[in-house]
Parts: structure tokens; sequence; C-alpha cells
């Protein structure tokens, strides 16, 4: 173990540089539409429920396996079980594939923050502004490329200096921006109708989709299964309690999402007359839909400049946390100095996220299996690596280093209260469900069966 990786100053520098981590793209605007999608209350109380059992016990398992090897996720895994080195290689793989398209997204976000920032709103409000935008050669690349130099910039000042110092403003203003919005978006005309139908259980709609669907989302938001919840657990000191840490980044990420649902789903159901199709729009519902509904609200304008800065700072709180794992892996494994290291990530980045941009336009018509390339890069990493991933680690801390090992771990900094439920959802429940979210991800990827 290096010397000079770095390390967290203590509880709250690393919850809420996690936390960051997992308060994402995912939780402003996946979340929000899977809710309304699949019976708003009943999607409620079944994410809350797979949160504290089945997030619980996987993030605790990947901080744990961190602070215990003191390594970033490609020497963790061969630290506890050398067996087991191609784990922490198909782990690395997951942060590099995603951060390119994340940042391509982050651009969009950019440029839609600059366009509300300088009066351009108007224009953005337009059915095709966004499809054109996209489909242009080069200005996507530009602001691409500012926000994967606004990620790097806070890498390159290190652990605690950089990612643990931006987080702990950050995510305040995120918590914040996100409630202020959400209590706004309730009194606009016709809203309150739109918080029942996100707030009222539908029974009805409560079906195993439901609780996959959760699932899905549960990996997506949580940052589980990227490489990042072992490099960020090898920075945490020993006296720092994971058990209340993962407590704290769970009631983070979840409130995070459960504002975004209180922000979104009433403004577009006020705005659309309660068409729940306006709800799954995915990337559209943030800039299609939304757009419109600050034209037509009071200071729209400011709202949108509010919105896009919220959504901004969501994606760099998880860009930051990509990149780091990265760094560190490259770090840890070739002895490489952070400057280089950020330099070669960089080089990754343009190599995959241009292919990502101009696949939304000049380059549409090359499909890989079928998908364009941002599709691509997000089905084989969100939809296939990270249950594969996820599956692997609850087998090789069930049944191969045995969770008394991590236990033991844990227990460095305190009691482990729900150890007993750690075991459970580790060695029984978990590998079940991970094989599930497996095949109905890869089913539903090529049409086959849609969540």
């Amino acid at each position: 173990m290096s010397n000079n990786r770095g390390s967290f100053s203590g509880k709250i520098g690393f919850v809420l540089a996690a936390a960051g981590s997992a308060v994402g793209l995912g939780n402003l605007w996946r979340f929000p539409y899977l809710a309304a999608q699949y019976g708003g209350g009943i999607f409620l109380l079944v994410y809350l429920i797979l949160t504290i059992t089945f997030g619980f016990a996987l993030m605790t398992a990947e901080i744990a396996i961190g602070r215990k090897a003191g390594l970033s996720v490609v020497g963790a895994y061969r630290y506890l079980d050398k067996r087991f080195s191609f784990m922490g290689y198909i782990s690395a793989i997951i942060p590099m594939i995603i951060l390119p398209y994340y940042s391509v997204i982050g651009g969009w976000v950019t440029k839609y923050l600059f366009a509300f920032a300088t009066g351009d709103s108007k224009e953005a409000i337009s059915d095709t502004y966004f499809s054109t935008f996209t489909s242009k050669p080069i200005e996507p690349l530009i602001w691409f490329l500012i926000f994967i130099a606004l990620t790097a910039i806070v890498v390159l000042f290190g652990v605690d200096k950089g990612v643990e110092r931006v987080s702990k403003v950050m995510m305040p203003v995120l918590v914040v921006l996100t409630i202020f919005i959400s209590i706004y978006t309730m009194f606009l005309p016709g809203a309150l109708e739109g918080v029942k139908y996100y707030l009222t259980p539908d029974i009805s709609k409560f079906s195993v989709k439901t609780v996959l669907a959760a699932m899905g989302q549960l990996f997506y938001s949580m940052s589980i299964s990227m490489g990042i919840m072992i490099t960020f657990g090898s920075y945490l000191k020993k006296d720092v309690s994971i058990e209340k840490s993962v407590k704290s980044i769970e009631w983070f990420d979840t409130g995070i999402a459960f504002f975004a649902g209180l922000m979104i789903v009433p403004a577009v159901f006020a705005f659309s007359g309660g068409n729940e199709e306006a709800l799954g729009q995915g990337p559209g519902l943030m800039f299609v839909t939304l757009p419109k509904v600050f034209d037509v609200m009071a200071g729209g304008t400011f709202m949108g400049i509010t919105f896009f800065l919220l959504v901004l700072l969501a994606a760099l709180t998880s860009s930051i946390s990509l990149m780091e794992t990265i760094v560190s892996i490259f770090q840890d494994k070739l002895g490489l100095g952070r400057k280089m290291s950020c330099l070669i990530v960089i080089g990754i980045c343009l190599l995959l996220g241009i292919p990502s941009s101009l696949g939304s336009g000049i380059w549409s018509e090359i499909k890989i299996l079928g998908f364009q390339f941002l599709d691509f890069f997000d089905f084989i990493s969100n939809s296939v690596l990270m249950p594969i991933v996820a599956l692997i680690t609850c087998i090789f801390v069930g049944y191969i280093i045995k969770p008394k090992s991590l236990i033991e771990e844990v227990e460095l900094s305190g009691p482990f209260k729900r150890k007993n439920l750690f075991v459970i959802v580790i060695k029984y429940f978990a590998p079940v469900c991970i094989v599930l979210i497996l095949i109905s991800s890869i089913l539903s990827g090529f049409g086959i069966w849609s969540i």
C-alpha cells in the first residue's frame, strides 16, 4: 500500500464524497419516472426496503473490502485472495466505460445551464432543440471537454483537498436546491394531483417488474459494483464506523431521489395534464419536457437555471468519484503520480467519449449489437458487467473469504448491529436477486422483455 494515496479526514468527508458518488443523474431523472411508472408509493416502499437490505449489504461489503486491503479495486481482490485477481480488472473496466459517456451527458447538462443563464431558454424549449444540439459534430464535444476538465481539476487536487473538499460544498448545496425546487413545484397549479399520484400506493401496479426495476435503480443509483466504494473504503480511516457511514449514505441517496420525484413528477404532471407517458421519456424528460415546464411557470428562467445547476452539481459529484476510482487504479497498479494518472484517464475519456457524442449525430448509423455507441456503453456496463461483479462479490464474500472476515473489519470501529442481516443478504438473498436483474436487464436490452 502506498503511503501517498491520501485519505478522508473523517466520517463526514467520507460520507459526503460517497454520497456524492451515489447521487447523480440516476436520482434526478431515472428514479422519478420509474417511481411514476411502477405505482408511486409502492415503488418507493419497495425501493426503501431494498436499500436498507440489499443495498446496505453490498455497499458495506465493498467499503469493508477496500478498507481491509487498503488498495484500489484492482489490488483489493488480489490482496484478499489471489484467485480472484480477475475481479479487480473487471471492476476497473466499469468506471472506465461509464465515465466517458456519463461526461457526454454531463456536457449536455452544462450546455442547458448555459442556455438558461444566457437568456436562450426560449430556444431550449423547442421540440427540436435537444435533437439538433446532440446531432451536431463539434458543439457537444466542446461541452463534453468542459465537463471533463471540471472533473479533472477537482481530482488533481487529491482526496482530501479535492474530492472531499468539493463534496463538502456541493452536497449541502445540492440538498438545499433539491428541497427548494421540490417545494416550489408542488405549489404549481395542478401539481397537487401529481403529488398524490407520486406518493399514493397503487397496489394494482405491484409486480415482479416493480421489484426488478427498483433493484436495477439501486445499482444505478448507489454506485454499487463500480469499484468506487472499494476505492473510497481504501481511503477510510480505521476508527470511522462503516455501518453508520453506509446508513448516512443511504439516507442521502434515497432522500435526494425522493425529493427529485417531488420536484419532477408534480411539475410534469401539471404541465401534461396528468399524461403518464410524459413521465417516461428518460433523457427527454430532463432535456425536452422540463424546459417547457419552466417556460410556463412564474420565474421559469430562474427555476431553469437553478434546476440545471442542481443537475450539473449532481453529475459532477458522480463523475469526480468515477475519475478518482480510475486514477487510484493507475496510481496503485502502475505506481504513477496523480497528474500522469489524470492525463491517462482524460485520454481514455476522449477515446470512448468522442464516439458516444458523435453517435447521436454523424455516427448515428454505426451500431454495436443494434445499439448506438452511448447506449451500448450504458448497456454493457450497467446491465451486464455491474450485475456480474455484484454476483461474484457475493460469492467471494459469502463463500470464499467468509462474511466473518469483513465483519471483523467493520467491528474495528464499533459493534456491527446488522451483521446477521449482512450475512443473510450476502449469502442467500442478494445472489438470487442479482441473477434475476442480470437476466431481465439483458432481455430488456435486446427488446425481448421489458421491465
